[in-house]
């Protein structure tokens, strides 16, 4: 159930036909176990699907957003959960677009190859949440190396990551004249920082994410770990940010398909009192609506990846594709819970599952009202209202 059409029918074909060797109990008992999917994410990286946004020349495919988007969203609409991988996709461009020539070779094709993972991004902090400008961990420069301290917190699959990009602040907030100049980017080895500096810590969630606060007591790191120039880290940033926000929309919109197709198929099926529950308005319309709100999210997505696939501005569009998506899926799982009734609340019926991840993209990683702050300056031209 899928009325836009695309030119990516061979991504689709070829995602979908690896999802089918990881069926819904293999993504259940992985939640049970509060588990990472290891297996899964290997069988995607061997497929070369990891490697799509890294270029040719470093032995990936080459791809863009919108190429990565799909595989994302068929993830979600086949019933797992891109959540375990989608890091090293939003943060692969990073490195891609602002790291050196001499980054790239290093890291790239290993990348490509499966033998490095580059799956986490550190710039969440306790006390500044979004306001990024105003984060509190320091890099400063000491005898050819950054030594780093603060502490940052949902930092996600650092256990099953060989790299982390970190935002840290090099020049303090006091001595710049724009906030947002003196961040800078890093790249950090992740097991060796934990023996150098680093500790992780862990935080239990209602969803299976691998996800983490971590503290930083003079970590060493190399001075070539810097990505780019020092003090524009936070335009970086920005690079790796809108395409998560994107990425992160396509999600939603797999997960609006699995809700609906879902529901749709129960509720044409489930009898009672003599005839189908999908014959009765009050059943039909909610889910008639959530599915448009995927629909038209799926076109705002299209429109953000085109933008960002040609380098042109694309924050309102980044934003503004995660706000509608992130609607509709949550829409599209409450119709599919509220009509399968108490089976919604089985497991085996993996629509909990699929409702607790797909909640969580109201909140992170960027909160739907902080989205409309962003449209109502940025967009309408109000007052800023923080």
């Amino acid at each position: 159930m899928n009325f836009v059409s695309d030119n990516y029918q061979d991504i689709r074909d070829g995602v979908r036909a690896l999802c089918a060797q990881f069926p819904a109990e293999y993504h259940r008992k992985v939640d049970e176990e509060k588990a990472y999917p290891e297996e899964f994410v290997d069988a995607l990286t061997q497929e070369g699907w990891m490697a799509a946004l890294i270029p040719e020349e470093y032995g990936g495919s080459g791809l863009g957003l919108a190429e990565a988007s799909v595989i994302m969203e068929e993830i979600n609409r086949a019933g797992g959960n891109s959540g375990a991988c989608h890091g090293q996709m939003y943060n692969m461009n990073t490195l891609v677009r602002h790291g050196s020539e001499e980054q790239r070779q290093k890291y790239l094709p290993l990348i490509a190859e499966g033998k490095l993972r580059i799956q986490s991004m550190g710039v969440t902090e306790p006390t500044t949440g979004t306001d990024t400008t105003k984060i509190k961990t320091t890099a400063v420069k000491k005898d050819g190396r950054y030594v780093i301290n603060g502490q940052k917190v949902w930092i996600s699959r650092v256990q099953h990551s060989d790299f982390m990009i970190l935002l840290a602040r090099t020049t303090p907030l006091a001595e710049v004249q724009k906030k947002s100049e003196g961040l800078s980017i890093f790249l950090v080895d992740i097991k060796e920082a934990m023996t150098s500096g680093m500790e992780v810590k862990p935080i239990a969630n209602m969803v299976n994410h691998e996800t983490n606060e971590l503290f930083f007591d003079n970590l060493e790191i190399p001075e070539e770990n810097l990505i780019g120039e020092e003090g524009k880290g936070f335009k970086y940033i920005l690079t790796g940010l809108n395409a998560e926000r994107t990425l992160i929309a396509a999600e939603c919109i797999g997960d609006g398909y699995w809700f609906t197709d879902k529901v749709t198929e129960y509720v044409s099926n489930r009898e009672v009192f003599g005839r189908p529950i999908g014959q009765n308005q009050g059943v039909q319309f909610p889910i008639a609506e959530a599915f448009i709100e995927v629909e038209a999210a799926n076109l705002m997505r299209w429109k953000a990846c085109a933008l960002y696939d040609a380098g042109k501005p694309c924050g309102a569009e980044a934003n503004m594709s995660k706000y509608l998506a992130a609607k509709a899926s949550w829409e599209a799982a409450n119709a599919c819970l509220q009509f399968h009734g108490g089976f919604g609340f089985a497991n085996e019926y993996d629509i909990e599952r699929k409702f607790r991840e797909t909640r969580l993209y109201q909140v992170a990683p960027i909160s739907t009202n902080l989205i409309l702050s962003f449209v109502a300056e940025h967009m309408l031209g109000m007052p800023r209202s923080f």
